[in-house]
């Protein structure tokens, strides 16, 4: 079977207590003087993070926002201007990262990314913007991290909600590589692994925070999820999101949880042998019933309606992401589009085409 697969050039340091290593990393990309990003509520570790650095830190910016805003990216690069920054750490999870990206864009520096979270962001070239409302995505290495430090200590404090919808968040992006229309045997095989590491480690957070075997298993496939994101290209499940994060301003990663299910029902037919290879890493009968059990297991949100959507956006939302739809294995109709909306939007359990018919 002949395939095209394109490796990215990134460092990983993955184990317990990788952290310590920061300021060597920083001094291997030839920077003398970084800023330290990070959101408010994360700023006690971004300074933590200053601290370690040494000479080698020059601030904290503690400003990075939800759906990366380009009003708080050029905040952040007239601090990095005025203190003559030559690269940034960025500590967090997606908002974080995506600001540090958004500044490698435009600056061109390193970057040195430590996540907290499962959202997979740090081992992509792909960078999502918010301005005047829309969400839009480029792809490009510019933006992609040359390091990426995974500390699984930094991941024992991560509450358990955002455990359960952040991992789920990551499982998105190898459930979409599995019917990608440049997909290849390398990532599906990533996509498999990674789905089943988080799979069989996010019920045990649920009732095990301080696990560390379990924390290490979430954060090795949120990494090889991560990977097949910026591996191969998405389809509707993230064009959908990106609608409802960007214009309807709904949590990240509280929406790739609830859409994920039911993006999956829509493509169900349309790629059969995805389909079984989700629901095998899931250990499930169904691929889309399995991600929606795990959901609930985990104790995740099930609902649109109870994240910020209300009924009558959801002909806006279906507008927005029938406009200029990505590729996607089904056809992109929009009658089907506002009946998997109304569904995401009610919480239901989603049934498969085939499920429906019979």
């Amino acid at each position: 079977m002949p395939f095209t697969y394109n490796g990215l050039p990134s460092r990983v340091i993955f184990g317990q207590g990788t952290l310590a290593r920061v300021a060597e990393e920083v001094q291997a990309l030839g920077c003398q003087r970084v800023l330290v990003l990070s959101t408010p509520q994360q700023e006690g570790q971004a300074r933590q993070v200053l601290d370690q650095l040494g000479e080698l830190g020059a601030d904290v910016f503690a400003g990075a926002r939800m759906h990366t805003p380009v009003e708080t990216t050029e905040e952040a690069m007239r601090v990095l201007s005025s203190l003559g920054a030559d690269g940034v750490v960025a500590i967090g999870g997606g908002s974080t990262i995506g600001l540090g990206k958004a500044i490698a864009l435009r600056a061109d520096l390193p970057q040195v990314v430590i996540p907290t979270t499962y959202a997979g962001s740090e081992m992509t070239p792909i960078l999502g913007e918010t301005k005047n409302g829309l969400k839009t995505t480029q792809r490009t290495l510019k933006v992609l991290p040359e390091t990426v430090i995974y500390d699984v200590d930094l991941t024992l404090g991560l509450p358990v909600a955002m455990s359960g919808t952040s991992g789920i968040n990551a499982i998105a992006h190898a459930v979409e590589a599995l019917y990608a229309k440049d997909r290849n045997p390398i990532v599906s095989m990533m996509a498999e692994e990674g789905i089943a590491a988080l799979a069989r480690s996010l019920p045990i957070i649920a009732g095990a925070p301080a696990d560390a075997t379990a924390r290490s298993d979430a954060l090795y496939g949120a990494w090889l999820c991560g990977a097949c994101l910026g591996s191969v290209g998405m389809s509707l499940h993230h064009k959908l999101c990106h609608t409802l994060g960007g214009s309807f301003d709904l949590p990240h990663a509280e929406t790739h949880t609830i859409v994920l299910p039911h993006a999956v029902a829509y493509n169900a037919e349309a790629a059969p042998e995805a389909m079984a290879r989700i629901a095998r890493a899931l250990g499930a009968d169904d691929a889309a019933g399995g991600l929606y059990d795990l959901a609930k297991a985990v104790g995740a949100p099930l609902a649109l309606r109870d994240i910020g959507l209300n009924e009558g956006d959801i002909d806006r939302a279906t507008e927005i992401a029938t406009g200029n739809p990505y590729w996607n294995p089904r056809e992109i109709e929009a009658q089907g589009i506002h009946r998997l909306l109304s569904d995401a939007h009610a919480g239901r359990r989603p049934e498969t085409l085939e499920a429906t018919d019979r």
